[in-house]
């Protein structure tokens, strides 16, 4: 295997990373904004109010977005095993 090819399986690997981690990580970025934006308008100022909240959002987040995350990462899959057969 030569540098570039090596570059491009990496540069696939960080994409597809990307693309499978950025829905669960959105959900969690906005949820943890609304949260802290609602503490900051009613001055509630308890620590773990975000976490109830942002655990029950990224799981319903994942169970929406698994199909999607599962086929990006079948297609990373096959993308790899195509370049192991071609040589």
């Amino acid at each position: 295997m030569t540098g570039p090819e090596v570059l491009d399986v990496a540069r696939d690997a960080i994409v597809t990373l990307v693309f499978v981690a950025a829905p669960l990580m959105l959900v969690g970025l906005f949820v943890g904004v609304a949260i802290s934006l609602f503490q900051a308008l009613t001055q509630i100022q308890e620590m773990t109010l975000v976490f109830v909240p942002k655990i029950l959002a990224i799981f319903v987040a994942m169970l929406l977005a698994l199909p999607f995350m599962a086929d990006t990462m079948q297609g990373h899959m096959a993308r790899i095993a195509a370049r192991i057969i071609g040589g």
